[in-house]
């Protein structure tokens, strides 16, 4: 699909290591298909996650939901108030409006596709990568993406479920 939404001529193929990637010190983002290919109705990213790493403080989007495929290893995940843990081929669904994140339940590499719909989401990696260390311009690119994010809950998270996180 083009920006307008059109269908293109041929089949995208996307080849292992074609797009970007950033390590943000666990949570890997490797970009995959952009929302100027779907006519902004979805975004998909691949994170590898290191093991028992904590992608994300606890969040919440006014905005996007997503949707989470395991490829390989055991996610783990907050949603609301229940734990779940997720092995390979299942999906777990993130909405928007509740309040989340997820982490690498397991030893060894955990590695999920993540669909984001609508699109848009997909760049505030992008952003955060470019300001990666900065705190105040996290909070900004946060509010930019109506995403609240709750950074204390940091520590008992990693208390909790084992998990590492690295300092922002």
């Amino acid at each position: 699909m083009s920006e307008s939404g059109a269908q293109q001529e041929h089949p995208t193929v996307i080849l292992p290591g074609q797009k970007d990637s950033f390590d943000f010190g666990g949570l890997g983002v490797n970009w995959k298909i952009d929302g100027s290919d779907t006519g902004q109705r979805f975004s998909v990213v691949h994170h590898p996650l290191a093991p028992r790493a904590l992608a994300a403080p606890l969040h919440y989007h006014h905005n996007e939901d997503e949707y989470s495929y395991v490829l390989k290893g055991t996610l783990g995940a907050l949603l609301g108030d229940a734990v779940e843990e997720a092995g390979p081929g299942t999906w777990v669904f993130k909405p928007r409006g509740q309040w989340h994140t997820f982490w690498n339940a397991g030893d060894t590499p955990c590695e999920i596709i993540e669909v984001i719909s609508p699109a848009g989401f997909e760049d505030f990696f992008r952003e955060i990568a470019e300001a990666w260390g900065d705190l105040e311009r996290f909070t900004t690119i946060s509010k930019k993406y109506a995403l609240d994010m709750d950074l204390e809950s940091v520590p008992g998270l990693c208390e909790r479920f084992g998990l590492t996180f690295p300092e922002l």
